[in-house]
């Protein structure tokens, strides 16, 4: 099949963004799907979750059955997401527990474990080539008390709306070195290198991957006309309400299940009896490959 990604094929991208746009869903609740057991899922689950996936690389799923981190490993097998990228910070499961940390002072300084708003990002988007975070699963345990929704948006609609502006911003976007993050020094963690690398790739399988942060620290872009204006362009796009951007407050017993797609979290406030606590697995591989 030709590939839709190459600025040079536009036939073939217009195929693919006519069927894109046809079967992406603009409903958020068609994106929810109630499960039995995220432990063991029916063939209905099963398929109702990849269906979902295939057509806007995510869907919420909602289970009253409760999951810890070994479901979590299991929910992820299930779906074909066997390698898991366990960072630092993840447990014995390779799951991080994602809650707010005030006593423990490496987690305080990233801002996952506060109760601050974070903007629009991709996960891992500070990762090197050989991890990038193709797929993740966010599993609510316990929601905030106020506050703590989130926002979320295809990334292969987001290539859309720029393509569709200007190819050239795709081309800017698609340089090798369009966006650092620079070297971060941690007494506990240690180095991490700088990590330099495009905002839009495709894979070996043909597969549009996109790493992105809407930080305005800790982030280096390359400085040139176009790069500047597809940024800004994706900024506003991104604080532009539409149809493809779903809102959404994750209950107890919901999660993202995600080729990682574009995402945020408004700050929140928790209820000192129940504070919140999310899981999050992050993969090297894509929900959709199964399909």
């Amino acid at each position: 099949m030709a590939n839709p990604f190459d600025l040079s094929n536009t036939a073939a991208y217009l195929d693919w963004r006519a069927h894109k746009l046809a079967h992406a869903i603009t409903d958020t609740n068609a994106l929810i799907v109630e499960i039995q057991d995220p432990n063991t899922l029916t063939t209905a689950d099963h398929n109702a979750l990849l269906s979902r996936c295939q057509r806007s690389n995510m869907v919420i799923y909602a289970s009253a059955t409760p999951i810890d981190e070994r479901g979590m490993q299991r929910l992820g097998v299930q779906l074909g997401l066997q390698r898991l990228d366990a960072n630092w910070l993840a447990g014995e499961q390779g799951i991080t527990r994602i809650t707010v940390c005030r006593d423990e002072h490496t987690r305080q300084t990233y801002i996952p474990y506060t109760d601050r708003a974070i903007k629009w990002h991709t996960d891992g988007y500070y990762n090197p080539p050989e991890r990038q975070i193709r797929a993740m699963v966010l599993h609510c345990v316990q929601e905030a008390g106020t506050g703590g929704e989130n926002r979320i948006m295809d990334h292969e609609i987001a290539y859309i709306s720029l393509r569709d502006a200007s190819p050239d911003f795709i081309r800017a976007l698609s340089a090798p070195d369009v966006m650092t993050i620079p070297e971060r020094v941690d007494e506990t963690d240690g180095i991490r290198p700088a990590q330099t690398g495009p905002v839009f790739s495709v894979d070996a399988t043909g597969r549009l991957h996109m790493r992105y942060t809407a930080r305005t620290r800790s982030i280096v872009w390359k400085q040139d006309d176009t790069t500047l204006a597809a940024v800004q362009y994706l900024e506003q796009l991104l604080a532009t309400p539409s149809p493809h951007i779903h809102q959404l407050k994750l209950q107890a017993g919901m999660g993202l299940l995600c080729n990682n797609v574009l995402h945020d979290r408004t700050a929140f406030t928790d209820d000192p009896t129940h504070p919140r606590l999310l899981y999050r697995a992050r993969y090297l591989d894509r929900i959709t490959d199964l399909l």
